[in-house]
């Protein structure tokens, strides 16, 4: 026989009728054989919870003949199969009954293991996810960040922070007069504490009760006002309890390859993964099974490190990488595809590479096209122009001025173009200037015992007044060090919002001289696609009041209003000052169509009608910022004087292409992020900030890079200070102070190198990005 077991949703009599109708005729009831139709016609509830149920599957005399001994074999594994391996033989001998219990199930400790299948390992497939979080590996419960948020005060000191005032110090204190009877350090900084002894604070023990005793007690007094505030203060998404984060269920972990399970696995780097499989010892049958998954996760691997991605852990979520990262890890999907005959088109691979891994990339697109395929990569990366085996080079300028192709063929010949601008700088002809000088500098503000993520508890000078860069290649700690410790912490300083600050000791210095921080990213600049360059930098109100001013204006009682296309007044009503109808598909996407009333010009005839200069309106829009500062400053006006004054920032910063009423959704990161730094160089000489750029060069040429050094410095003459984060050897060497981190990515990088000038930079042996700079200097 065999144990019965019920599946869930049924009961005992809907799973009797299912074995009738498989052909089994009896039960076995606390040692009592039943059969199973005349239990059906009793009808009566039979409950198998306090009660021992079989499922008979065969009965027999043992005789030793063939036929005998293959029924018997047959029935053993009926049973094993219904049983779920577990099989059941009693032998009944005169009054005497021995009962055997069998199982191939291998659990000598009573756990029943699964059966693995590739289900069981995906987070993404009920199977293999964790029944708590769902396979998520959060779940809203306490978070231990906002409970203890500065994890460099002891207990003493209130690091718990939910552990101060007057009534809940009770709770502290119960800690801290009891701490002595079992050793628990309450002056040593919280970072610096056991895992046991965190896991201690949480669990608490007969001397005191812990955290989540103190939460418990709060859920208990829930229906109090005071109380439900302060569970909501501390309420987050943490790791979740059963599985630790790994999103997978604990059966999962069972299974073991090389001692280490799939949720060990997943935590490593990627170039630590790499010689666990190729030093994996498996016997002769497992070496013939796995021979083609070992070569194809060895050769994705590979692919991985080879494009600069060897620091990332398996487990890292998508929505943490960077725009280079994602794009890169795209490049590698390729590559382990093995397609032939394909077409690659690049944008900027080598987006927050440092110039070590740039070989790597080259050395990955080559081995694209040596399979037969063709690559196609936009760039102003000078070593990957270098590496190409035929060079589009389009210009001669930007905007109006570009569009052509000034230059088609090798890079040698490139060299002897005389119209190419990339020409011009990769043979020297054209170059960015290294400082004379570097700033001297007295004033800094100081992070001290950073450690978030992989930082190394450490101490960093960040100088004022000056262009200060911070190096390293990727993976070594560089965002995790600016924008995840010194940005937050400054930014709630200064009485902004920001996100939560990394994990540090303390931040000290000269605030001061410093009034605001600014974080100039190349996120777009307005939300709508109403908005452009000209209504961020406040321009536009100047040229609404210039055209309201004039006399065809006024005797038609035209206010500035009526040349805004984002109110009712002057704008066409049909599109709402769009110039365009956007026609929704459902599953497809949208279709803009040009407006038929103002035939995409977005005001109506009536405002449209009033001229400065022979331009209207819509003429000023459609100007590029070159055009609009000549036809302006030409003019004898104050006004037209000041609108061609207030646009020239955005000339100085290289983006005199674009048009005054570009969309801000067509602009690119970089060009957004130009607009912003055009914005603060606009500002009147005042409030000195703090500008912290993330590779301010991305989708930069040489000859933009140069104009944005200018600005940088238009900046610094003002009285601001600039912290940059960067890979480009032409910002590093223009840089007044360079901090390098590394030196590698991942848990072996998080240590400052170097602080200190460029020049110096290259003297140090175990630098990367120094090694790279030689050239440059």
């Amino acid at each position: 026989g065999s144990p019965l077991r019920i599946k869930s949703g049924r009961t005992m009599l809907q799973e009797a009728e299912l074995l009738l109708q498989q052909g089994f005729s009896r039960l076995e009831i606390n040692n009592e054989i039943k059969k199973i139709d005349e239990l059906l016609k009793e009808n009566e509830p039979v409950s198998c919870e306090n009660a021992t149920c079989n499922i008979v599957i065969d009965r027999a005399t043992v005789i030793n003949d063939e036929d005998n001994i293959s029924r018997i074999a047959d029935s053993v594994q009926t049973a094993f199969f219904e049983g779920h391996g577990q099989c059941i033989v009693k032998i009944y001998e005169g009054d005497s009954v021995v009962e055997e219990h069998f199982s191939n199930l291998f659990e000598a400790d009573g756990i029943e293991f699964e059966e693995p299948s590739v289900h069981m390992f995906s987070f993404n497939n009920p199977v293999g996810a964790c029944p708590t979080c769902e396979g998520y590996g959060k779940v809203i419960g306490i978070d231990e960040d906002l409970v203890i948020p500065n994890k460099s005060l002891s207990i003493y000191q209130d690091a718990v922070a939910c552990w101060k005032g007057d009534k809940m110090k009770e709770w502290k204190d119960e800690l801290v007069n009891a701490a002595e009877k079992f050793n628990f350090p309450i002056h040593k900084p919280f970072y610096e504490l056991t895992r046991e002894q965190r896991l201690l604070l949480w669990t608490g023990n007969k001397y005191f009760q812990g955290l989540h005793g103190f939460f418990k007690m709060l859920e208990e007094n829930a229906y109090k006002i005071q109380y439900r505030v302060m569970l909501s203060r501390y309420r987050g998404k943490t790791d979740c309890p059963d599985c630790q984060g790994t999103r997978l269920k604990k059966e999962a972990g069972y299974v073991k390859v090389g001692e280490q399970s799939i949720q060990d696995l997943v935590l490593l780097p990627i170039n630590e993964l790499t010689p666990f499989f190729t030093t994996l010892t498996l016997s002769e049958y497992e070496a013939q099974v796995a021979e083609r998954i070992l070569t194809e996760i060895n050769n994705r691997l590979d692919f991985l490190n080879d494009v600069g991605l060897g620091y990332l852990s398996l487990n890292r979520l998508s929505s943490s990488l960077s725009g280079g990262e994602s794009q890169r890890i795209n490049l590698a999907t390729s590559l382990g595809s093995s397609l032939v005959g394909s077409m690659y088109i690049l944008d900027e691979p080598s987006i927050g590479l440092h110039s070590r891994d740039t070989d790597r990339l080259i050395r990955v697109l080559r081995k694209l096209q040596k399979l037969g395929n063709t690559v196609i990569v936009v760039e102003h990366d000078e070593e990957i122009i270098r590496a190409a085996d035929e060079i589009i080079d389009i210009g001669p300028l930007a905007g109006r001025l570009g569009g052509e192709v000034v230059f088609q063929g090798t890079h040698d010949e490139l060299e002897h173009s005389e119209e190419s601008m990339t020409a011009k700088y990769l043979t020297g002809r054209e170059k960015i200037e290294i400082p004379k000088s570097r700033r001297k500098w007295n004033n800094f503000i100081e992070v001290t015992g950073a450690r978030e993520n992989n930082l190394r508890n450490i101490d960093v000078k960040f100088p004022l007044n000056t262009i200060c860069v911070v190096t390293g290649v990727s993976g070594s700690g560089k965002s995790s060090l600016v924008t995840k410790v010194l940005y937050p912490a400054l930014a709630k300083m200064f009485g902004g919002f920001s996100e939560k600050t990394g994990q540090h000791d303390q931040i000290r210095g000269d605030f001061n001289l410093i009034t605001s921080v600014e974080f100039v990213d190349q996120n777009p600049i307005g939300k709508s696609s109403r908005s452009n360059p000209v209504t961020y930098l406040k321009v536009y109100d100047e040229i609404r009041k210039l055209y309201s001013e004039l006399q065809s204006s006024k005797y038609n009682g035209f206010k500035p209003s009526h040349f805004s296309f984002n109110i009712e007044g002057g704008r066409c009503e049909e599109c709402q000052g769009e110039g365009e109808i956007t026609v929704e598909m459902q599953f497809m996407a949208d279709i803009h169509l040009m407006c038929e009333s103002c035939k995409g010009k977005r005001f109506r005839d009536e405002v449209l009608e009033i001229t400065y200069e022979g331009k209207n309106i819509f003429d000023i829009l459609d100007l590029t910022v070159n055009e609009a500062i000549d036809f302006f400053s030409s003019q004898l006006s104050t006004s037209a004087k000041k609108i061609a004054k207030m646009l020239k920032p955005l000339q100085d910063v290289g983006l005199g292409y674009v048009k005054l009423g570009q969309s801000s959704s067509t602009l690119s990161g970089g060009e957004s992020q130009r607009i912003k730094l055009a914005s603060f160089l606009a500002k009147e000489k005042g409030t000195p900030s703090l500008f912290i750029f993330d590779e301010p060069t991305t989708g930069l040429h040489f000859h933009d890079i140069r104009k944005l050094l200018a600005s940088f410095n238009a900046l610094i003459a003002r009285g601001h200070s600039i912290i940059i984060i960067e890979h480009n050897l032409d910002v590093i060497k223009c840089a007044d102070w360079v901090i390098d981190l590394g030196p590698e990515g991942g848990k072996d990088g998080g240590r400052l190198i170097f602080e200190g000038r460029p020049e110096d930079l290259v003297n140090v042996p175990e630098s990367y990005t120094g090694a790279s700079l030689k050239g440059k200097l």
